[in-house]
């Protein structure tokens, strides 16, 4: 299996005649299929919150859950289970799915006491899905519905680094409403998995099987994107890179020279992972300029082998006589990490007792979400912004589902 990549800037041209430009461009990255290639099996592990307040229907569900997704592996899939409230323990050790009603068995014995503490569920979890990474598409669904009463989240994104390190991908699940969601937005982002709300059981089970349908589409893991600028283009001094597809995610840059390099995590067959790059060039003369090089280093998990891809040239037109020619599909990627600022900023305006400000900084992340045609998006920024407008206190959902609209395009 090989990588897939796509360019596109958000204006092919520009003016021969402006000392200084700006450029977006959109970096499609994936996974080719190959008919011949087998699927690459799952090593996924399951780490789950009991903690007291996860009593009745909530565990309930979440066990059924669990158990539907064990019931979707195959027999050369991995599977770990470990369960957390303020200890954590290793409930099915890092094994092959070969008995199914087993290992389902074990879920069982779950029920719902103590406090949470995110990290020891975190670190068992780590160490137990490492065991079984050599050869598989390393998946860790994270599922907790309250604060980390009883840890440390700086420890949490520690840990969350350390597992992007053994090139395992951390999934965060939030039930409820009283979990943090700036602490497990961010473990997920640290290993460019997803983040995901759960506002009532009956829809733990949706969740649980978008995630491993994403899992299951990964062809080629620990993906780096690599790109080398030319002497007259330089990156935005802040957030140069950011993933706006399939969710909006800063991407950390690292320098090597003139090569910057962000890690992209796994590459799915189905669905490209869209990297925009806000590049500024320097006066460029009349003609075609190539302004940039990309490359993407990828692992292949069925052949054990690290490989780089071709080197994907960024070209444009200086012209002496320029008009803009914008491209329809860039300026939706644009407009995607916009929705995503603009909601933060608000959320930021919030925390300071700016109501007013964030209100009006969320009535333009819904105007944004407009014009890229996410009306589902569009129509919760609004409520929230209506709320704040109206001198209501947001409430924890509000919160998530704005958290949710800002990161990614709602169905619906």
């Amino acid at each position: 299996m090989k990588v897939g990549l796509e360019i596109a800037l958000s204006d092919a041209q520009l003016d021969a005649t402006q000392a200084n430009s700006q450029r977006q461009a959109a970096i499609s990255v994936f996974a080719l299929p190959e008919p011949s290639s087998r699927d690459v099996p799952l090593n996924l592990c399951l780490i789950l919150d009991h903690s007291g307040s996860m009593r009745g229907k909530s565990l309930d569900t979440v066990k059924q859950a669990a158990k539907g997704l064990i019931e979707k592996l195959t027999p050369g899939d991995r599977i770990t289970i470990i369960a957390f409230n303020h200890e954590a323990h290793v409930l099915v050790a890092n094994q092959l799915v070969e008995q199914p009603a087993d290992i389902q068995s074990h879920l069982d014995r779950l029920t719902a006491t103590g406090g949470t503490n995110i990290d020891e569920g975190l670190k068992l979890g780590i160490e137990e899905c490492a065991k079984g990474k050599q050869g598989t598409v390393s998946q860790i669904f994270l599922l907790t519905d309250g604060e980390n009463e009883h840890g440390n989240n700086d420890r949490c994104l520690k840990l969350a680094h350390v597992a992007t390190g053994y090139g395992l991908t951390i999934n965060a699940l939030g039930f409820g409403d009283n979990w943090n969601q700036d602490i497990l937005e961010q473990i997920a982002d640290a290993g460019i998995g997803a983040l995901a709300y759960i506002a009532a059981p009956e829809l733990a089970v949706t969740e649980f099987d978008r995630l491993l349908n994403r899992a299951q589409s990964v062809g080629l893991t620990n993906a780096h994107l690599m790109l080398k600028l030319a002497p007259n283009t330089r990156l935005a001094e802040l957030k140069p890179l950011a993933q706006v597809s399939p969710e909006t995610i800063e991407l950390p840059v690292t320098m090597e020279g003139d090569i910057a390099i962000a890690r992209l995590g796994d590459l799915l067959v189905d669905a490209p992972r869209v990297v925009l790059a806000n590049l500024y060039f320097d006066l460029l003369p009349e003609g075609s300029h190539t302004v940039a090089q990309v490359q993407v280093r990828y692992d292949n998990p069925l052949t054990g082998t690290t490989t780089a891809s071709d080197i994907y040239p960024i070209t444009l037109q200086a012209v002496p006589t320029y008009a803009p020619h914008p491209n329809p599909e860039v300026q939706t990627h644009i407009l995607a990490l916009a929705k995503y600022r603009q909601t933060q900023i608000a959320e930021n305006k919030l925390q300071q007792g700016d109501k007013t400000g964030a209100a009006t900084m969320l009535q333009t992340a819904a105007n944004t979400a407009l014009q890229m045609g996410d009306r589902a998006g569009a129509t919760v920024l609004q409520e929230t912004a209506t709320r704040l407008q109206s001198g209501e206190t947001l409430s924890e959902r509000d919160r998530k589902q704005t958290r949710i609209a800002s990161k990614t395009v709602l169905q619906g």
